[in-house]
This record gives structure tokens, sequence and C-alpha cells, in this order.
């Protein structure tokens, strides 16, 4: 599978997720849409994506790389209110991101090896 395919998984995962933790909650934060936000931000990258633009490219693993360290707050929230659903929503959110972040890796040293190669 395509890294393309990790990275619009991972940002429709923080669209998706995020929107539905905001709606959900009962008293929800303006910081609670912040992985919604990096989401909708990863998809303005799309094109860019799509091309193999590798300035867009480093910067989408930049805002994945942030996301994901920031989500790690929440899941404590999360966790400490005993909250199973918004623990698995942030889980969720995470996991994508772990996930998008390793494709990034490979791809990443899958084009330096083919750059040695040649």
């Amino acid at each position: 599978m395509s890294t393309f395919y990790f990275y619009i998984i991972n940002a429709a995962t923080l669209i998706v997720v995020g929107s539905v933790g905001y709606i959900g909650s009962e008293t929800p934060s303006i910081t609670a849409l912040i992985p919604v936000f990096a989401g909708i931000v990863l998809l303005l990258f799309i094109k860019g994506m799509k091309a193999g633009n590798k300035s867009i490219a480093h910067k989408v693993v930049v805002i994945t790389f942030l996301t994901l360290i920031a989500l790690f707050k929440p899941l404590d929230g999360a966790i400490s209110r005993n909250d199973p659903a918004a623990t698995i929503r942030v889980l969720l959110m995470i996991l994508t991101g772990i996930v998008a972040m390793a494709a990034f890796i490979k791809s990443f040293i899958d084009a330096r090896k083919n750059r040695k190669a040649l």
C-alpha cells in the first residue's frame, strides 16, 4: 500500500474522530478541535503529496509527528477520567499517526536507497 493512502487515512481519522469527540463532549473545548485542524491542514497538502513533492512530504511528516506527540496529553486525560470512549478515540488517532509515520520513514529510506543505486 502506498504512503499516500496511509497519509489520507490518518488525515481523515483526525478529522472524523476528532469531530465526533468534540460534538459528543458534554463540555466541548476548542482545544479538542486541534486534531481536526491538523487533519484539514494535512488534506490541504494532498495535491503535493500525490505529486511526490519532497518539500510538502517533509511538512506533512512534521505536522503528523507534532500531532502524534500532542495526542498523548488527551490520552492521559481520557484515561484519568476513566472515559473508555475518549480513550479509544485518541488511541485510534495515535495508531493512524504511528502507521503514517512508519510509512513516511519507510518511504524516505526507500528513496535514499534508490538514489544511491543510481
